[in-house]
Order: C-alpha cells, then sequence, then structure tokens
C-alpha cells in the first residue's frame, strides 16, 4: 500500500498543479518559489486587486469599434441598470400569495397602473434582464471564436461561464414575480425539467420548489434568490472577472 504524501511533497504537488497556477499568477505569495525579497513583495502588491481598479493602458485592439465592441461592457451597464430599477420596484412589491393574500399579483397591477413611472422602470427592468442574457450570451460567443478561452485566459473563462448560469438563474427567478398564469405555467415546466438533474433530481426540484408544486413557498424562494442571493454572488464574481481581465493582458482579441 502507498504512504501518502508528506505535507511538504503534498503542497508541491497542488502548487505545480494548472489549476492552481491558473488562478494565482507569478509574485503571488501562494506560487512556488516566492521568496521575501524587493522584487517579488513589489510584484505581490502590483498583483492586488486595488491597484488595477484602472487599467495603465489599453491596447489598440480593445478601442477599435467593430459589430462586438464593448459586449462585456454592456451586459455589466445591464446588470447596474436592473439593479436600479429592482430597487425601485422593491419598494412596491411584497412576495406574497395563496388563497385570500394574492398580493404579489396586485401589487404588480399596481406598479403598472397607480405607482409614478411604475410601468416605465418595469418594462425597462424587464427588457433590460432580456437584452443581458443576449449580451452575455453574444459576449461568450465572442470570446469562445477569439481564442481566449486559452491560457492565461483559462481561470476567467470558467468565471465567464459562471456569470452566464447566473445571468440565466437571475432571469429564471424573476420570471415567476409576476405571479400571473404565463409565470406559473412557465416555472412549472422549468423546475419539472430541473427534476430530471441526474442523482439529486427530485431534490433539486423540492429544494427549488419548497414542495412538490409552484405555490406561495416558492415564490418567497425565489424572490429571496432573484433579489439577495443571486445578485450577491454574481456581484462577487464580477469583481474577480474584473482583476483577472486586468491582469491576464487586458481585453482579449484574436488569438
Amino acid at each position: 500500500m502507498p504512504k501518502p504524501p508528506k505535507p511538504d511533497e503534498l503542497k508541491k504537488q497542488v502548487q505545480d498543479n494548472v489549476v492552481w497556477k491558473s488562478i494565482f499568477r507569478p509574485g503571488s505569495i501562494y506560487r512556488k518559489g516566492y521568496r521575501d525579497t524587493s522584487r517579488d513583495r513589489a510584484l505581490a502588491a502590483m498583483n492586488n486587486i486595488l491597484y488595477h481598479l484602472h487599467p495603465v493602458k489599453v491596447k489598440r485592439h480593445g478601442l477599435k469599434l467593430t459589430y462586438t465592441y464593448c459586449l462585456g461592457g454592456t451586459s455589466f451597464f445591464l446588470f447596474i441598470l436592473l439593479t436600479i430599477t429592482g430597487i425601485f420596484l422593491m419598494f412596491f412589491y411584497r412576495p406574497a400569495a395563496g388563497p385570500g393574500q394574492e398580493l404579489a399579483y396586485a401589487d404588480m397591477q399596481r406598479i403598472i397602473s397607480q405607482v409614478q413611472f411604475g410601468d416605465l422602470v418595469r418594462n425597462i427592468h424587464r427588457w433590460s434582464a432580456h437584452l443581458m442574457v443576449l449580451t452575455v450570451f453574444l459576449h461568450m460567443a465572442r470570446v469562445f471564436y477569439h481564442g481566449a478561452y486559452k491560457p492565461p485566459r483559462e481561470f476567467n473563462w470558467v468565471v465567464g461561464v459562471i456569470l452566464l448560469l447566473l445571468t440565466l438563474l437571475l432571469a429564471f427567478t424573476g420570471y415567476l414575480l409576476p405571479w400571473d398564469q404565463l409565470a406559473i405555467w412557465a416555472v412549472s415546466v422549468g423546475s419539472q425539467m430541473a427534476g430530471f438533474t441526474p442523482v439529486f433530481g427530485q431534490q433539486v426540484q423540492f429544494v427549488l420548489l419548497g414542495g412538490v408544486e409552484v405555490g406561495p413557498e416558492t415564490l418567497l424562494r425565489f424572490y429571496v434568490l432573484h433579489v439577495l442571493a443571486l445578485p450577491f454572488v454574481t456581484t462577487l464574481f464580477l469583481a474577480v472577472h474584473f482583476w483577472r481581465i486586468r491582469k491576464d493582458g487586458g481585453i482579449s482579441g484574436p488569438l
């Protein structure tokens, strides 16, 4: 029976791993071969996220106007617009439903017909969500066809895929909030599809719905996911995404 590796050997194996190297750039204190010298300390400071919120220089291809120009920036702008309009809608919306207390649907009707600029803000929110799904997908397609998923950007490509999934989840959870017939039946179909997930399908469906079918508990869960959990996780991944763009050489061009 082979002996388990010693702590130092295990540390070297982890630091030699491709995944580890893709996450921690040269100069990081977590990379193999780091020495406490003035040069390595300077590299560690220069790799700090706060030092690179603004790029020192922008490559020429990053400023060239093309039909794929600024798809990532457009997606981020739509995320900010969705956050602002979503906060506005939260002032007038209550995620409550059930016999005798269909507050969610009533609040949505009140936003449309009685709240000042309510219909306008709701439509901006809805169409921005549709556009964000489209721009994120086009952004990922552009990155893929340019080969920008290759080293040293493979880690940022994985972050981008996670952001695409988070965008789809944000759109899916927001679809139920109007609590009308279209929303309920659309989420019913989507949750049944989730039930076919291998191994944990039924458990995932039960956790999503809070029961065996779409009901008031489902509305509350989707509301919490839509306005709190998913935006928080998305913001964290966006920060990592922007930081790695800076550290991987700026906006990617054709490779």
